[in-house]
């Protein structure tokens, strides 16, 4: 029998917002006996209300000053994009594996830090693409390979989701490109519909930067923002296919995303938050399955332990990373006219900004691999997107 091992100690930097996720699942493997929560991170210390079912860990606003006291073996950051790239260099600094939220950083540049900063403190990181988890992924990268849907024409990805006006005032950062002369890059396609992106390259096979021969971008927004709500991202691969992304939080009927392989005798439909695939092909009846997923902390400790290969290595995404640039550096989103939209109240009296006709567009781009302009979407003038499309493409694709 194999010697029992010691629970990993493991610093949480951004407990609270998406952060609690992490605090209960590290809460879950510290049942486990897998870790143990030995710090967290918060310029405001977390109650004991907060941090029920944990035994007192240190807490302090110095990422650093934790590491170095607890000896903490992982880092989890869930923080402000930011904020990301100095935390990351922190923690390989300290020699601390690193288990980072997505986008892992808010330029090219910036994760190019990472990256070497990793790889000279021969530490492990995984960036947090849950989806990228899903043993889906594979399992429909096989049937592309096999033929199934016969030769691969391109992916396209649709993710019509709404957020109220709150959601963009809920921090200073909310919103922004940029903030205070630092980038943010908080727009629908580089951090809530980011999955859909490295989803959809994923499948395509094209992860890394090299992947990557030309990005085109829609940027447009309807509420009162800096950064982008409702988007359109094409991707040229060097393979020679297409992938597209179409996205918004401005749906009038919020849906599941997904994501699509054409194939040129049939199709492949992945909604990755369900883990659920739909293969539908010529000569078959359509044919549903659902998938299990493997966790990224627990892959991080199997890959510590030696057992596992990383599921999200920075080099995999280093192709979204590419989006993200090219985002970054294209003219500011286009505001939509207020003829496009129309406000909206829930029965908890949020208000939304609802974008007509956005949903049947989402769908219908990623049926077509089309943007909002080739749709004939009012708002997205062709001068507009092509001059957005022209700039975020080539300083994306070379930025460095």
């Amino acid at each position: 029998m194999s010697p029992r091992r010691e629970p990993v100690p493991v610093v949480l930097a951004g407990a609270r917002g998406h952060g609690r996720r992490h605090l209960e699942n590290i809460g879950r493997l510290a049942r486990l006996g897998r870790v143990r929560l030995a710090g967290i991170c918060e310029l405001i210390p977390l109650t004991p209300a907060e941090l029920d079912g944990f035994t007192a860990p240190e807490q302090s606003g110095d990422l650093g000053a934790l590491l170095a006291s607890t000896g903490a073996r992982i880092a989890l950051v869930s923080t402000p994009i930011q904020t990301h790239t100095d935390l990351a260099l922190t923690a390989a600094r300290h020699g601390a594996h690193l288990l980072l939220e997505k986008p892992p950083a808010p330029s090219y540049a910036q994760f190019q830090r990472i990256t070497d900063a990793v790889a000279t403190a021969h530490t492990a990181a995984q960036i947090g693409f849950q989806s990228l988890g899903s043993h889906a992924i594979g399992a429909i990268r096989d049937l592309i390979a096999d033929g199934a849907i016969g030769d691969l024409l391109g992916i396209g990805a649709a993710g019509a989701w709404a957020r109220d006006e709150a959601y963009f005032r809920r921090a200073p950062w909310a919103g922004h490109r940029r903030l205070n002369g630092t980038d943010v890059v908080d727009g629908v396609l580089t951090n809530p519909l980011a999955h859909a992106v490295a989803t959809a390259l994923a499948l395509d096979g094209s992860t890394r930067a090299e992947d990557i021969a030309a990005i085109r971008t829609e940027l447009f927004h309807a509420h009162d923002i800096e950064a982008d709500d409702t988007s359109y991202v094409d991707i040229t691969t060097t393979s020679g296919r297409r992938v597209t992304v179409a996205a918004t939080l401005c749906a009038e009927r919020p849906g599941e995303p997904y994501v699509v392989a054409h194939g040129s005798r049939g199709r492949i439909t992945f909604w990755y938050k369900q883990d659920r695939v739909l293969v539908q092909r010529a000569g078959h009846g359509p044919v549903e399955s659902f998938h299990g997923r493997t966790d990224l902390l627990d892959n991080l400790l199997d890959h510590l332990e030696d057992r596992a290969g990383l599921l999200v290595p920075p080099e995999s995404t280093a192709a979204f990373m590419k989006v993200v640039e090219t985002v970054r550096t294209a003219p500011d989103p286009a505001p939509m006219p207020p003829g496009a939209w129309s406000s909206a109240t829930d029965e908890a009296g949020a208000v939304r900004r609802v974008v007509h006709g956005i949903d049947d567009l989402v769908a219908a781009s990623a049926g077509t691999l089309k943007g909002y302009s080739a749709l004939g979407a009012p708002w997205a003038t062709t001068s507009a997107a092509d001059a957005a499309g022209r700039a975020g493409a080539g300083s994306g694709v070379n930025a460095s």
